[in-house]
């Protein structure tokens, strides 16, 4: 393979837990960057509910985390062989691996008076041990402790992919939770925030009811009918009212919460389109917040993208919107994500920022992250 010095890594393990995704991708100085190949490592069923347990635990246990962190570790460490592997390439020709971790826990704005912090699970100094690459990680606490909201960090990729002189263009994400980012056709600095939930209650409410791990297409919220007083009851959130920037994740929304909105009456397939509704209605408020009724292109990537019915409930509260998908650009919606941290790693190492102060709230431009050599 050409010009290995420039390739990079990027893990990403989302709040859907269901595994983690690893994105070759070349990057250079002067061209986008682009994806090179791709692998999905599942999780196993017991890491992912002792990563569930720990996401919604009041308290743990030094060996709970340790043991999660560890298996955590030890499965990033697969998807990056079982990628190596694939290509027929060995560690010597990756210039860095970019892991996310994963998030237990995001309280930028603190907790009962505390302290803001950002908790993900990771072991960077063992991932560089089992793979033999540099490893860039802890990306989020540089922006935190700039008094950022440390997320969204997908923008500035974004703005790398996607940027035009001729047109806005909206980035939305629709992984467990949405985020939007905008690019302006001026030069403007890029703005943007976390919406609110989306696949995160979606796939949660289906595998409550044994409809799989997820909503295929979005048909079972298709069968239902929006039941417009829980969907109010639900924007009544004070989240969906704070300006930015903002950002949120499970320790927020999740079954719990969604359960004490219900009137315990509600049919399950109501409920998904409810959810589904609320999803678009969040995010399209977020859109019109920053463009009002403008004509834009909406190019959507994660888990989302894939869900029609999701996507046509966009479409149709957004019909100045063109949608597209991160696809027409070379990068498939599922590994935005995952080239977004190969991308944090090519900037950390050259000691270029990283974040956009004008989505995070941050003083200023940081590098992010901290390098771990082999």
């Amino acid at each position: 393979m050409e010009n290995t010095a420039n390739l990079y890594i990027g893990l990403m393990s989302g709040t859907s837990l269901d595994g983690v995704d690893a994105a070759l991708v070349e990057i250079t100085p002067d061209a986008p960057p682009r994806l090179l190949a791709t692998h999905a490592e599942p999780m196993p069923a017991a890491l992912r509910e002792a990563l569930l347990i720990l996401c919604h635990a009041e308290s743990a246990s030094f060996v709970e985390l340790a043991a999660a962190e560890d298996a955590f570790c030890h499965l990033q460490a697969r998807a990056v062989a079982a990628l190596l592997v694939q290509q027929g390439i060995g560690a010597d020709a990756i210039s860095a691996v970019g892991s996310h971790g994963q998030t237990v826990e995001h309280a930028p704005n603190g907790h009962q008076g505390g302290p803001a912090y950002t908790l993900q699970l990771d072991n960077p100094s063992l991932l560089a041990e089992l793979t033999g690459c540099c490893v860039v990680a802890d990306f989020r606490r540089r922006d935190l402790a700039a008094g950022g909201q440390a997320a969204p960090l997908a923008p500035a990729f974004h703005r790398a992919l996607f940027k035009s002189d001729t047109e806005e263009r909206v980035i939305l994400n629709l992984g467990g939770f949405a985020n939007i980012t905008w690019l302006s056709k001026q030069n403007d600095a890029p703005l943007g925030f976390d919406t609110g939930p989306a696949n995160v209650l979606l796939d949660a409410w289906c595998q409550r009811h044994g409809h799989g791990n997820f909503d295929d297409n979005g048909a079972w919220a298709a069968s239902g009918h929006v039941n417009e007083l829980l969907l109010a009851r639900l924007l009544s959130e004070p989240f969906f009212h704070q300006p930015p920037p903002r950002s949120t994740g499970r320790e927020l929304f999740d079954l719990e919460w969604l359960k004490g909105h219900l009137s315990g009456e509600e049919q399950p397939a109501d409920v998904q389109a409810t959810l589904a509704e609320l999803t678009a209605e969040s995010v399209t408020q977020g859109v019109r917040q920053l463009l009002g009724e403008r004509p834009l292109t909406l190019i959507i990537g994660g888990g989302g993208a894939h869900n029609a019915e999701l996507c046509r409930r966009l479409a149709s509260r957004l019909p100045t919107a063109r949608l597209r998908t991160a696809s027409d650009w070379g990068f498939p919606a599922d590994w935005i994500e995952a080239g977004a941290f190969a991308w944090l790693a090519y900037r950390r190492l050259r000691n270029l920022p990283g974040n956009l102060p004008s989505v995070t709230g941050a003083a200023g431009e940081r590098v992010l992250g901290g390098v771990y050599a082999p």
